[in-house]
């Protein structure tokens, strides 16, 4: 009998052994489960919950220039008298525009009568146009520098015009291009396009002179000469013109 229960004891504690170990087996799987749900859990929380990192843009670079100066006051009283001779009107003749600070243009006219020896005409034209920096487009001076391209191109094309030459000027803002020739409406014309840009501002002046009544012919290249001096004149009074709107200075305060 006492040999039968020992027997007994024995059997049952080795059948309980697996069932302990699948149980402990069990809890321990269901332990790492519960860690590795908790660890998604968790990690998909404060996933959720950290808000996504943006590197901050560049800040756009400003306009060089903020204003225009006075379209007719662009070049001086001097310079039309030299090379509109007998102008109309010596302070010239300004277009109507909605913003002047960003978009400007004066044109001067004149005949010069010499008697027998016929007479000289000459016409001058100068129109700016500002561009400001713009996010959705780019900067004033990219902008500027963009259009500037177009009106070259679109100068090489002009209708009725002959004998066409055009030609990088140096020395003149940024850049400019030189555009001259002929055209026969209205008379044997000879002209001359100057395009520059300086910084974010677009400058097109265009000058042309006919002779009439036997008169000579006018020089090509001087009107050429004259043009381009006309131009850097302009580029000089856009700069002095956003020179003038800046803010003085005020003296720092002594240390001490």
């Amino acid at each position: 009998m006492h040999r039968s229960a020992s027997r007994l004891t024995r059997v049952l504690a080795c059948a309980a052994v697996p069932v302990i170990l699948t149980v402990a087996g069990c809890s321990s799987d269901s332990g790492k489960d519960s860690g590795a749900d908790s660890g998604k859990k968790s990690g998909a929380s404060s996933s959720a919950s950290a808000k996504p990192s943006t590197k901050p843009s560049a800040a756009l670079e400003k306009a060089v220039y903020s204003t225009l100066p006075e379209p007719c006051k662009t070049v001086g009283a001097k310079t039309i008298e030299t090379i509109v001779p007998k102008a109309k009107d010596t302070n010239g003749t300004a277009a109507k525009s909605n913003d002047l600070a960003s978009r400007a243009t004066c044109t001067w006219n004149g005949l010069d009568e010499a008697g027998l020896k016929g007479s000289q005409y000459r016409w001058l034209s100068i129109s700016l146009v500002r561009y400001d920096s713009l996010a959705s487009v780019g900067t004033g001076s990219k902008r500027a520098e963009d259009e500037y391209t177009k009106q070259v191109e679109k100068a090489k094309v002009t209708e009725g015009a002959e004998n066409l030459k055009a030609e990088p000027t140096g020395g003149v803002g940024d850049q400019a291009t030189a555009l001259t020739f002929t055209t026969k409406k209205d008379g044997d014309f000879s002209n001359t396009t100057v395009i520059a840009r300086a910084h974010n501002v677009l400058i097109t002046l265009d000058y042309n002179g006919a002779a009439y009544e036997g008169a000579d012919a006018p020089d090509a290249a001087k009107l050429l000469q004259d043009a381009i001096a006309a131009t850097k004149e302009t580029v000089a009074s856009v700069d002095a013109a956003n020179q003038a709107k800046q803010p003085e200075q005020s003296p720092s305060p002594a240390a001490g």
